[in-house]
């Protein structure tokens, strides 16, 4: 899996999108499934546990790698679940990305949309499948039923989705 943070200066560019993605570590798993679905579909993506150069014993690795991930990233998706909302990284993070990059949220099973903090509140909250796909497709700037037609995304319809059973869906 690639990270944007592997291009170098002379290959980086702004114009493509490129997702940083925003997780309690406790969540990894399952942010890893969504960070992996999101780059199948042909968009690049940032997350640091695809990010070899970071030594998680050293704080000045971890913030310069984030900074990096995210000063070369357009968008954040952050993986909204109760620990997410107990850690004290991603406030950081979504803090120092809030002015850069377009945030958004994607709520994990067992989180209602009700407890998340004000400044969640006001950015898109993805919840489901459905919703997924739809944020997939407008950041490939492609069609969702070209996606799935190419195998780059799985229909929502689909009674077996690899994300249902960690996804809230939308009420």
């Amino acid at each position: 899996m690639a990270n944007r943070f592997y291009l170098n200066d002379l290959q980086f560019s702004r114009t493509e999108n490129c997702v940083f993605i925003s997780h309690h570590k406790n969540d990894k798993e399952i942010a890893k499934k969504i960070a992996e679905y999101i780059y199948a579909s042909g968009v690049d993506i940032y997350f640091d546990e695809f990010d070899n150069s970071i030594n998680k014993d050293n704080p000045d690795s971890v913030v310069n790698a984030i900074k990096r991930g995210i000063n070369r990233s357009s968008h954040m998706l952050c993986i909204l679940s109760k620990d997410a909302l107990r850690s004290k990284w991603m406030p950081w993070e979504i803090g120092y990305g809030y002015d850069r990059l377009l945030v958004a949220g994607v709520i994990i099973k067992g989180l209602s949309y009700s407890v998340l903090p004000e400044y969640l509140q006001i950015v898109p909250i993805i919840q489901g499948t459905n919703t997924l796909n739809a944020y997939i497709s407008d950041l490939a700037n492609r069609d969702e039923s070209s996606l799935i037609r190419e195998a780059k995304l799985i229909s929502a319809s689909k009674l077996y989705h690899p994300l249902n059973k960690l996804l809230n869906r939308k009420l």
